[in-house]
C-alpha cells in the first residue's frame, strides 16, 4: 500500500529508541500543538456544532452535500456518467430531500471505477492508498487524503472526554499494532500520546496476565481497545478474580458491540464502557453521549441515511435500516450515498439528555455474513440470538463460531484454567438446545484463534456465501 509521507505515518514508523528521545524533547509542546493545526480547527468545529439547531446542522449538511456533489460530477467521469445516466440536474439541488435523487453506490462501484473517481492526482504527495478487510467478502480499494488523522482523532477525542478522558491522559491500548517484544512482553510505548501497547495478536494466559500486572500500575488509565480483545480480557481477569480499580473508562471501537459483552465487561473494569462507530473510508462517525449508550452522529462529519430495503428514509423509532454514509473529510476520492453493509435501530433526530440535535441509532450490526449461522433449510441465524447470557462458556477465553455447510458448525474454543469435559458437554447441550436442530454444533478447542490482517475478531467465521 503507497503511504503518503504525512505526520500520522512518519510517527509511526519511527523506530522506539528514537520515539522515546522525541518524546524528552517534545515534551514541553503542547500536544494538541504538536498534532497539527488541522486537530484545532476540527475540534473548534465540532463543539460549535453540538450547540446547533436542527435548522443549523441541516444548512451545514446541506452545503457540504452540494460541494461533494458538484466535486464529484465535475472533476470524476464515473459519477458524471451515473448521474447524467439517471438523468440528474445536479444545478436543482435546493433541500436534503432532492439529494436523496442521486443513485446509491457500493463497494462493487468504487472498485469498478476507482481511476475515475478521483478529485486529485492519485501520485500526490499527500494522498494514500487504502485496501479495507476482505473477511466478509472482496476487499474494498480507494484512495484518501493522509492528513485526515487529524480530523479523525479530534472526533475521537471529543467523544472520549464525555467519560472523562483529557488529551494527554494514559491509555493501554489493545487494538491490533506490532508491538515490540522485550523480555518476552508484547509491549511497546509512545511517549508522545502516552500510550502503552499490548499485542492482541498475543493472548496467551501468560501474555494477559502480564498486560493486567502492567496496566494496574498506570494511574488513572483509559483502555482503548477492541471489543473482542477487551472481552477476552476480561474474561480471562475474571476467572483469575483480579479486579481494577484504576481505568477510568473502556474506549472501544471498530467491532460490533454486544450488550451482554459491555455489561461483563463494565463489571469486570468497574467503569463505564464507550463505544465509538466508523469507517475506514471515512463516511459517517458517530459516539455515545454522557448519559445513553445510544450513537450520535456527528453532524459536520458526514451524512447519515437510515434506509431500508426499498431505499426509503427510516423515521420511525425502532426500525432497522442500512446505514448509508456521504463523507465530508476524504477530498480525494468522494462517497456519496455509499451503502456500507451496516445497519442500525432508528432512535430519533435529539437527545433530550444532552441536548444536542444529532441524528441518533442504536445497536449497530456489521457486514451480516460475519453474524449468521445458515440452518439445514438455508435460513438466517443471528449470532446475537446464538449468544449465551449464563454460564455456557465459563472458563472459555475466546470463542468462535466456524461453518462451511448449512445446518453444521464447529465452535472452536480457547478455554482458561479449570476447563473440562463437563464444560464441553455443557456447551454443545445448551447450543444445541437453544438452535433446536436447525443447526448442530460440535465444539474443538484451539489455541489460538485467527485474528483478521487489523487484528479484529469476528465471532462467525462464515465461509458460505449468504451474501446475496
Amino acid at each position: 500500500m503507497k503511504k503518503a509521507f504525512s505526520k500520522k505515518n512518519l510517527w509511526e514508523a519511527t523506530p522506539p529508541v528514537f520515539k522515546k528521545l522525541a518524546g524528552l524533547t517534545l515534551s514541553v509542546v503542547p500536544l494538541e500543538y504538536l498534532i497539527g493545526r488541522k486537530f484545532r480547527e476540527t475540534t473548534k468545529l465540532i463543539l460549535a456544532a453540538d450547540k446547533w439547531t436542527k435548522d443549523e446542522v441541516d444548512a451545514y449538511q446541506l452545503e457540504k452535500l452540494k460541494q461533494q456533489v458538484c466535486n464529484a460530477y465535475n472533476k470524476c467521469p464515473a459519477y458524471k456518467k451515473l448521474y447524467d445516466s439517471a438523468g440528474i440536474d445536479i444545478s436543482s439541488f435546493y433541500k436534503l430531500s432532492d439529494f436523496k435523487k442521486l443513485p446509491l453506490i457500493d463497494k462493487a462501484f468504487i472498485n469498478d471505477n476507482i481511476d475515475g473517481l478521483l478529485l486529485v492526482d492519485k501520485n500526490s504527495a499527500d494522498v494514500d492508498y487504502v485496501t479495507t478487510g476482505g473477511t466478509s467478502g472482496v476487499p474494498l480499494h480507494f484512495y484518501i487524503n493522509a492528513g485526515r488523522s487529524q480530523i479523525e482523532y479530534a472526533y475521537l477525542v471529543e467523544g472520549w472526554r464525555k467519560t472523562g478522558f483529557k488529551l494527554g491522559d494514559i491509555k493501554a491500548v489493545l487494538r491490533g499494532r506490532v508491538t515490540d517484544t522485550k523480555a518476552g512482553v508484547h509491549q511497546s510505548y509512545d511517549p508522545i500520546f502516552n500510550e502503552h501497547y499490548y499485542s492482541n495478536f498475543h493472548m496467551s494466559n501468560g501474555d494477559m496476565r502480564s498486560y493486567i500486572a502492567h496496566i494496574k500500575t498506570l494511574k488513572n488509565c483509559f483502555l482503548h481497545v477492541y471489543p473482542s480483545s477487551i472481552y477476552q480480557l476480561a474474561r480471562f481477569a475474571k476467572t483469575e478474580n483480579i479486579s481494577f480499580d484504576n481505568v477510568q473508562a473502556i474506549l472501544a471501537e471498530s467491532e460490533n458491540v454486544y450488550s451482554e459483552q459491555r455489561a461483563f465487561v463494565e463489571s469486570v473494569f468497574n467503569c463505564r464502557y464507550y463505544s465509538s462507530y466508523g469507517h475506514s473510508e471515512k463516511l459517517v462517525a458517530a459516539g455515545e453521549c454522557e448519559y445513553s449508550s445510544n450513537y450520535h452522529v456527528w453532524p459536520a462529519y458526514g451524512y447519515l441515511e437510515l434506509l431500508d430495503e426499498d431505499g426509503d428514509e427510516i423515521t420511525q423509532k425502532g426500525q432497522v435500516g442500512e446505514i448509508v454514509g456521504t463523507g465530508f473529510i476524504n477530498t480525494v476520492m468522494p462517497f456519496i450515498r455509499y451503502k456500507t453493509g451496516d445497519f442500525a435501530d432508528y432512535v430519533g433526530q435529539f437527545c433530550d439528555k444532552c441536548k444536542r440535535n444529532h441524528l441518533i441509532i442504536k445497536d449497530i450490526r456489521g457486514h451480516r455474513v460475519q453474524e449468521h449461522l445458515v440452518a439445514k433449510d438455508h435460513s438466517l441465524i443471528s449470532w446475537t440470538a446464538v449468544n449465551m447470557h449464563d454460564d455456557t462458556f465459563d472458563n472459555v477465553l475466546q470463542y468462535q463460531f466456524y461453518q462451511d455447510t448449512p445446518g453444521v458448525a464447529v465452535i472452536k474454543i480457547k478455554t482458561g484454567n479449570g476447563f473440562n469435559d463437563e464444560n464441553k458437554q455443557r456447551i454443545i447441550s445448551n447450543i444445541n438446545g437453544k438452535l433446536q436442530g436447525r443447526v448442530e454444533v460440535s465444539v474443538i478447542q484451539v489455541d489460538d484463534i485467527q485474528l483478521t490482517e487489523r487484528g479484529k475478531s469476528v465471532f462467525v467465521d462464515q465461509r458460505i456465501n449468504i451474501s446475496s
